[in-house]
């Protein structure tokens, strides 16, 4: 991206990236059939190199396991990493305690967000219950953002949730997982549609070659999806996130920053690129510094 001479270059963050040290046990995900990729850790050292080959500034780290001392975990790393400008971290969303909770965590400076793991849940309308319902909105009160965790089947829910807390600032992690491999897409993009016209929510380019054919995929197939989520909620409310270490699954870090560069750059403005690689998320989170 090229700046103007009279303008500070705006940083390029990845939106959405995690860290995990095997060891601590609390990745209910990782069991003996888990790729062989992300049976183990991952953590700063890891990712820098890959930042600095790609010229990301900054970064936000996401939750990978459903427990509050991953949240820590992930706070502790962070506050050893200055690359990283934000946590989004877990807590349970039915907790009595979850106020009391989500105030100590907003004395961490890097704490931005939360993300209970919708996909993951028995229950796909978990996001109506009403103890739900009422922390997303002291979440909205405190100015804590929401990330969206979820398939398909689960934007119909999620949308009824959101627009009963509208001040809520939410994004939709990985574009709500699309089935892309088996090139599924009307039911998904009228669910993306119905969300995106809530106006304070947020959509993560991330995630899409882990939903494509891990073998074969090309940028070609990303590009639709791309282009829905592009009409559907506009640039201004687009983010660029790698999904490392999860990608590797399917491809690089680099390969993921170029397929998305490949399909969506033409389409941009160049201050549109400067939002989506980096200014969007640094105000959709409140990043400092």
């Amino acid at each position: 991206m090229s700046a103007s001479p009279n303008r500070k270059p705006v940083p390029v963050i990845d939106a959405h990236h995690h860290f995990w040290k095997v060891a601590r046990g609390d990745y209910h995900w990782m069991t003996a059939e888990t790729g062989l990729p992300l049976r183990r850790d991952y953590l700063p050292e890891d990712l820098a190199p890959l930042l600095r080959k790609a010229g990301v500034d900054r970064t936000v780290v996401v939750q990978a396991a459903q427990s509050e001392a991953e949240t820590e975990f992930l706070l502790d790393l962070a506050d050893g990493a200055g690359f990283v400008a934000g946590v989004v971290g877990w807590l349970d969303m039915e907790d009595a305690g979850f106020a009391g909770k989500l105030d100590r965590l907003l004395a961490r400076p890097k704490f931005v967000g939360l993300r209970p793991m919708l996909q993951d849940l028995d229950d796909d309308a978990y996001i109506l219950r009403p103890g739900v319902r009422d922390n997303l909105a002291r979440m909205a009160e405190r100015g804590v953002a929401f990330d969206v965790l979820g398939f398909p089947r689960h934007l119909a829910n999620v949308t009824s949730a959101l627009e009963a807390v509208p001040q809520l600032r939410a994004v939709v992690d990985h574009l709500s997982k699309p089935a892309i491999a088996a090139r599924e897409f009307d039911g998904w993009a009228a669910g993306i549609s119905r969300l995106a016209a809530l106006p304070n929510v947020h959509c993560k380019l991330s995630g899409m070659i882990t939903e494509a054919d891990h073998a074969s995929w090309r940028p070609a197939d990303l590009e639709p999806y791309v282009d829905h989520v592009l009409s559907a909620f506009g640039p201004g409310r687009l983010m660029f996130g790698s999904d490392w270490p999860v990608c590797l699954l399917a491809g690089s870090y680099a390969e993921v920053l170029n397929a998305l560069r490949t399909v969506l750059d033409g389409k941009l403005s160049a201050d549109e690129r400067a939002g989506v690689y980096g200014a969007n998320a640094a105000r959709f989170y409140g990043l400092c510094g």
